[in-house]
């Protein structure tokens, strides 16, 4: 892989290790939270209203928290965020151990989660345009993309360890120390100051922030095939459900962990896409690919199986989060960075949300296969439908986009400058 923004920014190494570890904790809590839910209630519903209770708080916090991206120090935003997922954390752990956990405080932290979270994201993804040259963007998605693929083959797994040796507190304490590791990393980084003509976070700055998003329909379907996606074929709530159907309650961990593997696997063959020009294309047929893949893991009978179609949709998706990143990364100015991130939370943060409200609904009204494969199919089609709609995607040269041009013209100038 190409590690020129790690040997060349000091702060991407600490946002690398912070992030690194962080994501490694949260997934282990990924595994724990929906395990314990469907342990107190045994229901399908149960387990999907986790998503429903962080639906709120993503979109209110998120598009908040862009707006503050471009407003304040994002390194003092994300280490203050980071204190208070600490905080929650440790409220899951003391939850757990009493001797009857309450129901309603998981909801309530998941909802203050969310809520954190929201407000952290968009201030994380605006400081890497800060500290990675423009023309190491790409490796430096590729290396975020690589922490959330080890993050999320690891913590899955060792998730579902630490829950079936010791129980869910576990879990729980194992991710709040990787957020007070996190937190240490965090400290670590230098300032990253708002620009000078920045203004307050205000709901007219958010406004500024989507209208901007609104003229770039290219933009726009970025975001949206993205939450069309991952709302109609995101089944992970149903794999509590799924493992005992198999028959391999011991596969839990892994049914989470599959998608990281392919995602990883595509990201150490990525040599390619540096010669992919047409990015918007790119995107569309990752978001068919990773609706087809989830259909053939509702279809199939066999663990081995399910596995191999999850790691085919991880590597989809994957492939589909580079090239977005690059069009997010490569045309946004930086003075609408914080806010556009902020909308980049919520299309591909709700899109999961929605997604397990859906497939734990169509499950209880039908069947837990049903609910996977109609899924993948009805994304397949919807991707192909989005794309027609919306041409500007379809077009989208990083070559010849006016978007793209201006970015490289202006980074180049304050490059030299600095320089």
């Amino acid at each position: 892989m190409d590690l020129r923004p790690l040997r060349h920014s000091r702060d991407f190494r600490w946002l690398f290790a912070s992030g690194l570890v962080t994501y490694l904790g949260s997934m282990v809590t990924y595994v724990a939270l929906p395990f314990q839910v469907a342990e107190l209630t045994g229901s399908f519903v149960a387990v999907g209203l986790i998503g429903l209770a962080e639906l709120v708080p993503l979109v209110v916090f998120g598009l908040w928290g862009g707006a503050i991206a471009d407003a304040v120090d994002r390194r003092r935003m994300v280490l203050v965020t980071e204190v208070a997922m600490l905080v929650l954390a440790v409220v899951l752990l003391v939850n757990a151990l009493l001797p009857s956990p309450q129901l309603w405080l998981l909801y309530v932290v998941a909802m203050l989660l969310a809520a954190a979270d929201g407000l952290q994201r968009p201030s994380l993804e605006a400081i890497v345009p800060r500290v990675v040259a423009h023309d190491e963007l790409a490796a430096a998605g590729a290396l975020i993309s690589l922490r959330w693929q080890l993050g999320g083959i690891v913590g899955p797994a060792l998730g579902g360890l630490l829950v079936a040796a010791f129980g869910v507190w576990s879990a729980y304490a194992f991710d709040a120390l990787t957020f007070l590791v996190s937190a240490m990393a965090l400290w670590r980084l230098r300032a990253i100051p708002p620009g000078e003509a920045a203004e307050p976070a205000s709901l007219r700055r958010i406004a500024e922030g989507m209208r901007y998003a609104w003229s770039r329909k290219d933009l726009l379907g970025t975001y949206a095939i993205d939450l069309l996606a991952m709302t109609l074929a995101f089944p992970y709530a149903l794999f509590p459900f799924l493992a005992e159907d198999l028959g391999a309650p011991w596969a839990l961990g892994l049914l989470y962990s599959a998608g990281a593997v392919g995602s990883l696997l595509a990201t150490a063959t990525s040599g390619w896409t540096s010669h992919v020009h047409r990015h918007g294309r790119a995107v569309v047929f990752a978001a068919i690919g990773w609706g087809l893949a989830i259909a053939g893991a509702g279809l199939a009978r066999e663990v081995w199986l399910v596995l191999l179609m999850l790691g085919l949709a991880g590597a989809a998706d994957m492939v589909s989060g580079l090239f977005r990143m690059l069009i997010w990364n490569q045309t946004i100015p930086d003075e609408l960075r914080g806010r556009m991130a902020g909308i980049e939370l919520l299309s591909y943060s709700i899109g999961p949300t929605l997604g397990q409200v859906r497939a734990s609904g169509v499950a209880q009204l039908t069947s837990l296969r049903v609910s996977i494969v109609s899924g993948g199919l009805l994304c397949a089609v919807g991707g192909a439908a989005l794309a027609a709609a919306l041409p500007s995607l379809w077009r989208y040269d990083a070559r010849t986009d006016p978007n793209a041009v201006r970015e490289r013209t202006v980074r180049a100038a304050r490059a030299a400058a600095e320089g």
